[in-house]
């Protein structure tokens, strides 16, 4: 019993040293805030990206399970945002103090550049990982850039209206998407994607209930098992 004990303590103790705060620049000239959760420089990276109004701090519980599944995770500060679990958005910040733009539209630069960062560490293919209007982008990013495998999408949506329409976008989208939402949100969602072929997609809501966004796998949403059972499974099909 003993020994379990102490090898938990030693596993925990390396998951809470991988974890390194890192910052590279968008294309704009803005800098850009990260945590970086690397247990091994060779293992794929997921990019994860936050809401609306929140910061990295949203994927404090979730990189901390992802990295068992044997990918590294750069939690990423888009400029559009806010603090969320105690951690303050720096990227956010500082794009309200120099002036630079900080629309939903505009962390499309934070993203892009997030996939540069990674690529120069790393020959894998990145996965990205959106929740609300990141989600979106996320989408809209991968379509297009050779060095993306994979979306993970958290309750994306159609944000950036009338500028842009995301469903019309994913005309021709061909890489692998994991779409989840809440109940109340699926049949959007499912609509959305209708253009992207189902043998590339799979979309998730519980049967009751579920949280907006990423918030879905934390510890306080009551099905966040069931969202953690169907995100393994698609783990499983993009090894």
């Amino acid at each position: 019993m003993r020994v379990v004990f102490v090898f938990i303590f030693v596993f925990l103790f390396c998951v809470t040293e991988a974890q390194e705060k890192v910052s590279f620049t968008a294309s704009d000239g803005l800098k850009i805030t990260a945590d970086l959760y690397e247990v091994n420089s060779e293992k794929p990276y997921i990019l994860l990206f936050h809401q609306a109004g929140y910061s990295r701090g949203e994927y404090r519980q979730i990189a901390d399970k992802i990295i068992k599944f044997g990918y590294n995770c750069l939690a990423v500060d888009l400029r559009a945002g806010g603090e969320v679990n105690y951690i303050q958005n720096h990227t956010a910040l500082l794009a309200i103090q120099q002036g630079f733009p900080a629309d939903y539209l505009s962390s499309r630069k934070d993203i892009e550049a997030s996939i540069k960062w990674v690529t120069e560490r790393s020959e894998e293919p990145v996965v990205l990982f959106g929740s609300s209007f990141s989600a979106s982008l996320c989408l809209l990013v991968a379509k297009t850039n050779p060095d993306v495998k994979a979306v993970i999408a958290f309750s994306p949506g159609e944000f950036f209206a009338p500028e842009l329409n995301i469903q019309s976008e994913l005309k021709g989208f061909e890489k692998p998407v994991f779409a989840a939402s809440s109940e109340r949100e699926n049949e959007y969602v499912d609509k959305m994607l209708s253009f992207v072929p189902s043998v590339n997609k799979t979309i998730f809501a519980p049967q009751k209930g579920g949280e907006h966004g990423s918030k879905s796998l934390w510890r306080s949403n009551s099905n966040n098992q069931e969202y953690w059972l169907a995100l393994t499974m698609f783990f499983s099909k993009i090894r």
